[in-house]
Parts: structure tokens; sequence; C-alpha cells
């Protein structure tokens, strides 16, 4: 395997960021290499497969002992990931990391930065594709049909609505292939993922709806603002209608197509980042903490946890505290 990609970035990456290189892995697929986080840093995996400088294959299942602010600039590519587990928040702009979502990133551009929780797993499965792919060699090889895909990829951005590629992604990583069936599995399966996006891009456009106005944006802005502060209390669309001076179903719409999720999901989001801090700051009981960020029972905040982290708050709370 000619391992351009690995010699030339993802060795010095990763091992300034104080992974090594693993031993033994028995969990992956042998056709990739493997790295882990030095014990004094973390435990777990960091698995890559890379075809020459055209694209790359990621598995992680690792967790760092200590919260961890990632800063690194990717080198110019177009890359998509689903997380299993993951608890932290992007920094450039800021957003919090959620479980189970799809997530499309364009490199080259600006550096990502993130901060990562402490004892946490990231586990998550994802494929990046080099300008040498999705500009050289697809564009040879469809030269009548080519469309750059880079616009579809800034298009998608994060969605939790993606189930093909959810499907495939899970493929991906259950994948136990070798030789040439392994070459030609993962190649089939980088230009299955493309052409996923391109067609979502399409969808997006064919339901998007007109731009907001700037006068429509300032009302959403406030209404923000309003959710940020009040996040643990009952909000009744009807309140946040009037603070938007908008009708209930303009509201809906128009939220979701400045922050690209409902306003439910707004809020739990908030109440998620808080409950976070509250398991690995205090010792405040479960069901305090549910009450604390706006849920009657632990037992609905721990349901939402669960979706939103991909661990139970008491399981959240033991990882990000253990030794």
């Amino acid at each position: 395997m000619n391992s351009t990609l690995l010699t030339d970035y993802y060795e010095s990456l990763l091992t300034n960021n104080h992974f090594i290189l693993a031993d033994e892995n028995e969990t992956f697929n042998s056709v990739g290499r493997c790295w882990k986080p030095s014990p004094k840093f973390g435990d777990g995996f960091y698995w890559i497969y890379a075809q020459k400088d055209l694209f790359d294959i990621k598995i992680h299942d690792f967790y760092f002992n200590d919260d961890f602010f990632m800063e690194f600039k990717l080198p110019e590519c177009l890359s998509i990931t689903q997380y299993e587990s993951i608890s932290g928040e992007e920094l450039n702009p800021y957003r919090r990391l959620s479980t189970g979502c799809i997530k499309t990133f364009v490199g080259g551009y600006k550096p990502y930065k993130a901060l990562i929780h402490k004892k946490i797993p990231i586990r998550s499965i994802g494929i990046e594709v080099m300008p040498s792919y999705y500009e050289d060699y697809l564009k040879k090889q469809y030269p009548i049909a080519y469309v750059s895909p880079l616009s579809a990829f800034k298009q998608i951005d994060q969605t939790m609505d993606f189930p093909a590629m959810a499907k495939l992604l899970y493929e991906v990583k259950n994948y136990q292939g070798s030789g040439i069936a392994a070459s030609l599995f993962y190649e089939a399966k980088v230009a299955e993922a493309v052409s996923l996006v391109v067609q979502e891009q399409k969808k997006i456009i064919q339901n998007k709806e007109k731009q907001l106005m700037t006068q429509d944006i300032e009302k959403l802005e406030n209404v923000v603002a309003y959710l940020n502060d009040h996040y643990a209390f009952d909000l009744p669309l009807k309140l946040l209608a009037k603070i938007a001076c908008m009708g209930t179903t303009k509201l809906k719409v128009s939220f979701k197509q400045l922050q690209g999720c409902t306003i439910t999901e707004y809020i739990q989001q908030r109440r998620m980042s808080q409950a976070e801090s509250l398991l690995i700051n205090t010792d405040f009981t479960i069901g305090q903490i549910a009450k604390m960020i706006g849920y009657s029972t632990s037992s609905r905040f721990a349901e939402l946890f669960r979706k939103s982290t991909g661990i139970l708050p008491m399981e959240y709370r033991k990882m990000a505290q253990r030794n």
C-alpha cells in the first residue's frame, strides 16, 4: 500500500499529539495502520487506512486522561464522519459535539479546534478524500458528467438525518476483508460516500426555503439569546413566537433554517452541555442535575443524555472521574 498520506501527514500529526504506533491490533482490519495514545495521555486506538494520496478512512476508539485542547490544520480534503460517542465542543465556531450526527468538514482553509472532555471515549468512523481524488481522479473518470463535490460537502455540514450514510459507515467500520478485496471494497465505499453527499445536497437545495430576511435573522438571534439564558425552564412556543414577533409556524421553520436544528434540539444541546459540566465538576445526584437543567425525572434526563453522548450519566461521571 502506498501510504503517502500516512507518511506525509498523519505520522507527524499523531506523534505531535502523543500517539504511538500500536504493536498489536486485534480489533480493526489488518490492512490499516493503528496508533494508540501514550499511556500518560490516554488509552485506546486510532486506525487509518490510506490509499496513496487519494483518500483515507479513520476509526477512532480512544480517550484522553485529561481535558484535551486539539488544534491542527487538516490538509485540503473533504471529510465526513459519524460519532458513536463523543464529549466536547468545537471552538471554530463554537458548537457542541453530538453523538449520532453525520458531520462534513472541508479541510485546508482554517485550523480545526476542539475541546475534548477527559476519560470519555471518542468513537467514530470517517472518510476523507483529497484533491487528487475529487478533482483529478473523478474528473478523469467522468469527464463529461463531472461536478466538483466541494459545494456538497459544504452544504451538508451536520445532520442527524442521513441514514444511507450511517449504513455505509457502519459497513466500512465492520469490514474485515484483506488483500485486493479490501482495496476494492474501500475504494468502492469511498466513491459511494461521495455520491451520497452529492445526492443529499440536491435534496437540500430542492427543499431549501427562501433566504431569511435580515430583520428576521435579528429577531431569531433574540430568541437564541433568550434560550441560552432560560434553557432550564419550560419555554412555550407561543412565548418564543412573541419574542420573535412571528407566528409559531414561521418561527419553527425560520429557526431551523438559521440554526440547522429545531428549537427543541437546540434546548437539549444547551441542557446536555451543562449536564456534562455538572457531572464532572460537582457531587450533585443524577436526579438533582436533571431538575437543575429542566427535566422532571432522572429517567428522562438519562435517556436524552445517552442519546446525546452515547453514555448514561452515571457511566459518564465514572469515566470522567476514574484514575
